[in-house]
């Protein structure tokens, strides 16, 4: 497919945006039908975590979360946890848009829901994705989609343009994982020049693996929910990862079967190994 012209779902503007700036919006792509299907899913988990105290592999419980408030940061890999997000996943409008980004055989990698609770919801920090789970080339993408409206003040996730094309930063401290730019890094990435995307519920965006990104506490009275997928072209082969490791992981999803593995012969930083840890715990130092 030329780059000129349009794929299944994204024009060719929207496909030249994404390859040139590392990421893209697109308002309003998911219908209500999904939408009403995703959110009645992540209520039902939400009530569940009521009884929590603590998190655990599947929550990851933000400051203030209580069974009368429930606050959470993440739902760790909802893809292995409701058949919904699956279904989703695999099968919705946003495999097309991955299609036409990265090519016919699509691989997914892993998925998260992240909450970023009202009046507060915690920062993500600076960061790329590809240092979490290095793969053998950069073509790894990750797209959101915004379960509420988001408007400017909600802690919306900013993309830093251009920067798919700059360094790999180091995401260590010393020997400690911390999962985040260090400040003279975030002095130099040109985070000034960040894009806020906003919009209706339904709007995507999708960002390259080599992307930095990040974002604000929430300062409005509405949870920001974020589901996110990751995908990989089917000829990406991981080195190690960092993340919970999916039963769908390396799910071909869409075309064939890579029989050769792409290189691209930047080097890529390698995460510790050991237990799982999301980012908000390694961000923040957490034990």
């Amino acid at each position: 497919m030329s780059s000129t012209s349009d794929g299944l779902v994204l024009t060719a503007p929207q496909r030249a945006h994404y390859h040139e700036h590392g990421w893209l919006a697109v308002q309003g792509l998911i219908g209500s039908s999904w939408l009403d299907r995703l959110r009645s899913v992540t209520s039902e988990f939400v009530e569940q975590s009521r009884s929590l105290t603590e998190s655990n592999l599947i929550f990851d419980l933000d400051i203030g979360h209580s069974a009368a408030e429930p606050r959470l940061r993440r739902l760790s890999s909802p893809t292995d946890l409701h058949e919904t997000y699956w279904t989703f996943a695999s099968t919705s409008p946003i495999v097309e848009v991955v299609v036409d980004l990265v090519g016919p055989n699509v691989k997914f990698h892993h998925s998260k829901l992240n909450f970023k609770a009202a009046r507060g919801g915690e920062e993500v920090k600076w960061h790329q994705d590809i240092q979490f789970w290095p793969h053998t080339n950069y073509d790894l993408l990750t797209i959101g989609v915004f379960l509420e409206d988001v408007q400017p003040g909600m802690g919306e996730v900013g993309f830093v343009p251009g920067s798919h094309n700059g360094p790999l930063f180091d995401l260590y401290d010393g020997d400690a994982w911390v999962g985040a730019l260090a400040d003279d890094d975030v002095s130099s990435a040109g985070v000034e020049h960040a894009c806020y995307p906003t919009g209706p519920a339904g709007t995507i965006t999708v960002h390259n693996c080599r992307t930095v990104h990040g974002s604000a506490p929430n300062g409005s009275e509405r949870a920001r929910p974020l589901l996110l997928q990751t995908y990989a072209p089917a000829d990406a082969y991981a080195y190690t990862d960092l993340v919970r490791r999916s039963p769908h992981g390396e799910e071909l999803i869409r075309g064939e079967p890579a029989r050769w593995a792409r290189h691209d012969p930047r080097p890529c930083l390698v995460p510790p190994t050991g237990r799982y840890r999301p980012i908000f715990a390694s961000q923040q130092r957490e034990d």
